[in-house]
């Protein structure tokens, strides 16, 4: 069965195997870390008993289990390259401390890889940080710096760990799909991350047939117009193109109120679902999209001023404007092949929190 086959309608397991300090600020109060290898620089030795309780508390088989629950029928999960322990190159970023990322993650991942399997879920693992950072942002595990395009031995760590994944899960039949690299930055040369590609397809492929297991790659932060052509049938099989769409970091955003918003999610990303079907020649997913606005709340690097849609209304259009964005956004993503909400859980932040959202009424209480 062609793994796309199935409309994904699913949810992104964020800050769980990878943290990023605005979705879990507890796990950073009184620390000056700002992703998850100055976290563990930081930490040291303490580390390990932290992480891992997070682990151990923050997505469970509850949380799986509430997903299904609600229709949705994929979870795409963000791992570091660290995934399977002290392999993986040295970055100055890491100090003296040529490993200090903690172990056991791995088998965070076993467990959730079984979880899907029983709830009838599939899963999306997805390469969130490569060694050297592909993006320079927290997510990419060292925040202001773009290496992983500059040393040979960053490509081919990420290489590993990818065909490491797919040789592990080959035959899980929870996975659906393996996501060769997350949001690589605008400036990492088109033709060299295409390569990348092109070589990470073949890795899975050595473990995962196309008829099991996608391969899907992601746009940089570029037109999907410098993909056309790209990975095309019969050769590559089973291709899935990711892109992903927010209104809160662009000044051009940030300054639009709700209606333009929601004339932007409903009109030009419609049309913009609908070039990519006609274009492409591969099933595209919207991997991140949420109901955030305020750029404050993800602002750990970014410039104020902090002006929103929604900052000076009552509750009531609060929540009757988050829940026609929500829908705005949903009817152009299910145009496409599928979609991943980002996150299923936060902290402090509803609009990008799933779960919350849901329960607010912003999002559908049922998927199906």
């Amino acid at each position: 069965m062609d793994a796309t086959s199935v409309k994904l309608r699913g949810v992104n397991l964020g800050s769980w195997l990878l943290l990023e300090r605005w979705m879990v600020p507890s796990l950073f109060e009184g620390m000056d870390a700002t992703d998850e290898t100055s976290w563990c620089v930081e930490l040291g030795g303490a580390a390990g008993d932290k992480l891992r309780r997070h682990w151990d508390t923050f997505v469970t088989y509850d949380d799986f289990a509430w997903i299904a629950e609600r229709g949705l029928n994929a979870v795409r999960i963000p791992v570091g390259h660290w995934i399977f322990g002290p392999d993986y190159p040295y970055h100055p970023a890491y100090g003296d401390n040529r490993h200090p990322f903690v172990t056991g993650g791995i088998e965070v991942l076993d467990r959730a890889m079984d979880w899907a399997r029983q709830l009838g879920l599939r899963v999306m693992l997805d390469l969130h940080a490569a060694p050297g950072c592909q993006n320079g942002f927290d997510n990419g595990g060292i925040m202001g710096v773009v290496d992983w395009h500059t040393k040979p031995e960053y490509l081919e760590h990420s290489l590993l760990v990818l065909e490491r994944l797919a040789e592990r899960y080959r035959d899980h039949p929870a996975l659906h799909a393996i996501e060769v690299l997350n949001e690589p930055r605008w400036d990492v040369p088109t033709e060299y991350l295409k390569a990348y590609y092109l070589a990470a397809y073949d890795r899975i492929r050595k473990h995962c047939p196309p008829e099991r297991v996608a391969v899907v790659f992601h746009d940089g932060f570029r037109s999907y117009r410098e993909f056309l052509g790209f990975m095309q049938p019969p050769l590559w099989q089973n291709v899935i193109f990711d892109y992903h769409r927010y209104q809160c970091f662009d000044r051009r955003d940030i300054d639009t109120d709700i209606y333009g918003h929601m004339h932007k999610a409903s009109g030009e990303w419609r049309d913009e679902a609908d070039s990519i079907n006609a274009a492409m020649g591969l099933p595209a997913v919207c991997g991140e999209w949420s109901l955030g606005l305020d750029l404050r709340v993800v602002s750990l690097w970014a410039e104020g001023p902090y002006n929103h849609a929604l900052e000076h209304m009552d509750e009531f259009q609060q929540d009757v404007a988050s829940r026609g964005y929500a829908a705005a956004q949903l009817l152009s993503f299910e145009k496409l092949f599928g979609w991943f909400f980002w996150s299923y859980k936060t902290e402090t932040t509803p609009a990008w929190c799933l779960r919350e959202s849901v329960e607010r009424g912003w999002l559908p209480s049922s998927f199906r």
